[in-house]
C-alpha cells in the first residue's frame, strides 16, 4: 500500500513498461472532464439566454399594453371631440336617421 501511493507521488506508473494503460485511462478521464466543462458552459449560455428573452418578453408586454391603453384614449368619444374642435368642427347636435331602401325585383 505504502509503495502504491509512492509511485503515484513519483509518477512511476507513467514511465514504467505498463504504462500504456495508465495514460490511455488518463487520457479518457481527461476527455470526459472537457467534455463535461463544454457542456456545462454550454448549458449556462442557454439559461443567460432564456433569462434575457424573458427579460425581452416582458418589456414588449409592457410597450404592447402601454400602446393599447394610449390608444383606447384617444379612441374615447371625449378626446376625439377635443381633437375636432381645435379643427373647427363639433359634434351634431341632431341625430342620425336610418335610411332604408326597398329593393325591386327585376322583371
Amino acid at each position: 500500500m505504502k509503495n502504491n501511493i509512492y509511485s503515484i507521488l513519483k509518477g512511476t506508473f507513467l514511465v514504467s513498461d505498463d504504462s500504456f494503460k495508465n495514460w490511455r485511462f488518463i487520457i479518457f478521464i481527461s476527455i470526459l472532464a472537457i467534455i463535461m466543462i463544454a457542456s456545462s458552459h454550454s448549458a449556462d449560455k442557454k439559461v443567460y439566454e432564456i433569462a434575457r428573452l424573458k427579460n425581452e418578453a416582458k418589456e414588449m408586454r409592457s410597450g404592447f399594453v402601454d400602446g393599447r391603453s394610449k390608444l383606447m384614449r384617444l379612441k374615447m368619444e371625449s378626446a376625439v371631440i377635443k381633437k375636432m374642435k381645435a379643427k373647427g368642427l363639433a359634434p351634431s347636435v341632431v341625430p342620425a336617421k336610418k335610411i332604408k331602401v326597398k329593393s325591386q325585383k327585376l322583371k
